[in-house]
């Protein structure tokens, strides 16, 4: 791999800086020889430089004395957020920052997993020129302080040379214990004026208040307070797959970011999209006769777990066969949280491991090695609409019995104490059957197939996600990967990319606005289905729902002076671009002047999306909420169909150009109970249907009326001449959706 110019750093960073970085980070050794040092293509590097140059950027510069600020950093799973973090470090070495922590893992094996990979990408234990200064998980009793002390000390002292100053790098388990210990460490230091990066890994789980609901504070959370509280110049860095969580906590909270970075996946990343977008031979369903639950008792081995077991043997055997067995292949079975599902599983894998290898070492004329060859050829020609280059069955049945007999089996849980880790380097091949211990961070090398014979659980989108330990860069073994999967599961994937895509392409569009994290509107598609995240970490109210066949129409769209005034000038505005298209509506004789309306048909949805809906102000929050879903349903059917078009009605001004309805106001609520006018003379409508029944047949239409506003019971006037917008959406533009209106601007006009 080429090693960078410096002509293509200055390049590259003049690329990874906008209009609203708040500095401009060097490029200097330590970064260089860290992504000089990948084996990855010269553009892959460019992009992990690009963005951590980006994400520097928007953190508290290293020359000013006292700021913090929290920034939020999204990949994809399993797609490379250690390198972009490690690579953050290495930056923020290179520009002189002086302490570097790093929190991560929720139980000692993710921990060390963590600590080794920095250890080796930073050559912490190799290097000859002590540039890092590394502490795990530091505490009062190892004196940590007194050592960090003096390190610091070189970096105000005018004799000592640069290239001998120190960075202190800190891992620390998030853990309240350890977090505590670190904790009393800095509390002995003087750090004004050190800045300092502090990087939570996995920053959705465990950290957060799970308290927040009852007013109190949850311990881990309390000690990322008190952990920022003892930085006075910091910036808090969030790394996360599943951004859902800190995303909709309450603003006013402290670890709520100020601004979000999106990271790109490398070129041989496989994600969602590759296995859910579109129906493909990746993906199996687990039949729900073979799916156990309390009804369903599985009291032996089932057909789709065999039948995944002799996919991953094949490819075992194929791995053997090209190449001698280098790297690493592995299966995981993920049944139930239960252990003693665990313990179900695990038998039956092992039972089915010793039965295969002891009929394989029968002579090739036994009845039982032909059946069971003959099974493994079923699989065999599955694995063929895949893998254009496997070998001939007859090659990889050659290597059968030794693919089996040196196939690992792991029971990866804590039923033991500890759960235990993997040498990867010992064995080429592993089954591994655990659960939770899976879910998130764990690492599986070279896993191909995955059997995940569990449902949803609660439905919390971020933790679904994170099970898929399927995902990462695999695209050159693809053809050999299976996941098998129960129904609904399934169908919860091929949603959830919908909603991390929407949510990555909002989070792009906002970042490039320069407006801060605070003014992005929590609003993005999301299935019924599924759940953003664990309720025990909002405390912000939040609504769902899907216009479809059905209407949007606000309860007080008075409420604001302001608003009023804003809108007026936008609906008379967008009516002067189509005054020319409307006409009187067609309908019964004997309606009342105020049943009687203008139509314009065939009016650009674009159009009238950006012109009129866009211009719009909503003020009351659940009237806001809901407009920010209607408008998401709208945005996302003109991405694919840019040229469709709407109807527009001016209600009551058909014979009258200056006729306003009359509403009265509920004064509890301060909303409107009846703002669509009903049927006449009765509710079978002979003469006029009602609003309601005023649209196209199959295309989104908008009402525009005015109203005067009149107090409950009297004729005292509330508001005036106020412009009320009501929108149908016919189903084909039905996408469920997620809003929610943060408490810090509750009452404020929806922009």
């Amino acid at each position: 791999m080429s090693d960078f110019l410096a002509s293509e750093i200055i390049g590259i960073t003049s690329q990874s800086l906008n209009q609203f970085a708040r500095w401009r980070p060097y490029v200097g050794s330590e970064t260089l020889k860290l992504l000089n040092k990948l084996e990855i293509p010269k553009e892959g590097k460019e992009t992990i430089l690009k963005e951590a140059i980006s994400i520097l950027s928007r953190c508290t510069p290293p020359t000013q004395t006292e700021d913090d600020v929290t920034g939020l950093v999204v990949g994809y799973v399993q797609s490379g957020k250690t390198m972009s973090f490690t690579t953050v470090s290495s930056l923020a070495l290179d520009n002189r920052y002086q302490i570097i922590i790093v929190i991560t893992g929720i139980s000692a094996p993710l921990f060390r997993q963590s600590t080794q990979r920095l250890q080796q990408d930073l050559e912490l234990n190799t290097r000859s020129d002590r540039k890092w200064q590394h502490f795990s998980n530091p505490s009062l009793k190892g004196r940590a302080d007194q050592t960090i002390r003096d390190i610091l000390g070189d970096w105000k002292d005018p004799t000592v040379p640069i290239l001998e100053q120190q960075t202190v790098l800190i891992t620390v388990m998030k853990n309240h214990r350890h977090l505590k210990n670190l904790i009393q460490v800095l509390s002995k230091l003087d750090l004004q004026r050190v800045p300092t990066i502090v990087i939570d890994d996995e920053a959705d789980q465990a950290g957060l208040n799970t308290l927040v609901k009852d007013g109190e504070e949850s311990t881990t959370y309390q000690r990322l307070l008190h952990l920022k509280a003892s930085l006075p110049h910091h910036t808090f860095l969030q790394y996360t797959a599943t951004p859902q969580a800190p995303l909709l906590i309450n603003l006013i909270d402290m670890l709520s970011p100020d601004f979000a970075e999106v990271l790109t996946p490398g070129a041989d990343y496989v994600g969602g999209q590759d296995f859910f977008s579109e129906p493909n031979k990746l993906i199996s369903v687990i039949p729900e006769s073979e799916i156990s639950t309390k009804h369903n008792e599985i009291i032996e081995p089932s057909e789709s777990l065999l039948y995944a077991i002799r996919i991953f043997l094949l490819g075992v055997a194929a791995g053997l066969v090209k190449d001698g067995g280098k790297g690493n292949r592995s299966m995981l079975v993920h049944p139930s949280l239960k252990t003693m599902g665990h313990k179900q599983y695990y038998s039956w894998v092992m039972h089915a491991k010793e039965l295969w290898k002891s009929i394989l070492e029968l002579n090739e004329q036994d009845l039982d090695h032909k059946d069971l060859l003959s099974d493994f050829h079923v699989a065999y020609q599955d694995l063929l609409t895949t893998v254009s280059d496997l070998p001939p069955f007859e090659s990889l049945t050659h290597r059968l019995l030794h693919a089996v007999r040196r196939t690992r089996v792991e029971e990866v849980n804590s039923t033991r104490g500890k759960t235990p880790q993997i040498d990867w380097k010992a064995n080429y091949s592993y089954i591994l059957v655990g659960g939770q211990a899976m879910d998130r961070g764990f690492t599986i090398e070279g896993l191909t197939v995955t059997y995940m014979s569990r449902g949803i659980g609660v439905g919390n989108a971020d933790t679904v996600q994170q099970r898929a330990r399927f995902f990462g860069y695999k695209k050159s073994y693809l053809g050999y990967c299976r996941v098998f999967l129960e129904n609904v599961v399934r169908d919860s994937y091929h949603h959830y990319v919908e909603h991390e895509e929407d949510i990555r392409r909002q989070l792009l569009i906002h970042r490039d606005t320069g407006k801060p994290l605070s003014e992005w509107k929590r609003a993005f598609f999301l299935t019924p289905m599924l759940k953003p995240t664990r309720d025990n970490v909002l405390d912000l109210d939040y609504m769902r729902g899907n216009f479809s066949d059905d209407w949007y129409a606000p309860k007080a769209p008075h409420e604001s002076e302001q608003a009023t005034q804003n809108n007026r000038i936008a609906v008379e505005q967008f009516l002067a671009g189509i005054r020319e298209k409307m006409q009187p509506d067609v309908g019964h004789e004997g309606r009342t002047d105020m049943q009687r309306h203008l139509m314009a048909d065939c009016i650009p949805l674009k159009m009238a999306y950006i012109e009129l809906l866009t211009q719009l102000r909503i003020a009351k929050p659940s009237d806001s909420q809901k407009f920010v879903g209607l408008m998401i349903q709208i945005k996302n059917y003109l991405e694919t169909h840019p040229n469709d078009t709407c109807r527009v009605y001016v209600l009551s001004r058909g014979k009258n150009p200056s006729a306003i309805r009359e509403r009265s106001e509920d004064a509890k609520k301060g909303e409107i109970p009846t703002l669509f006018q009903g049927a006449y003379p009765d509710r079978f409508g002979k003469i006029y249907p009602g609003d309601r029944n005023i649209h196209a047949e199959n295309e989104l239409t908008i009402h525009i009326q005015y109203l005067r506003v009149l107090e409950e019971g009297t004729k005292n006037v509330v508001a005036d001449n106020v412009p009320a917008i009501t929108v149908w959406v016919p189903r084909k533009m039905s996408s469920p959706w997620y809003s929610q209106e943060p408490a810090s601007i509750k009452g404020q006009i929806y922009e």
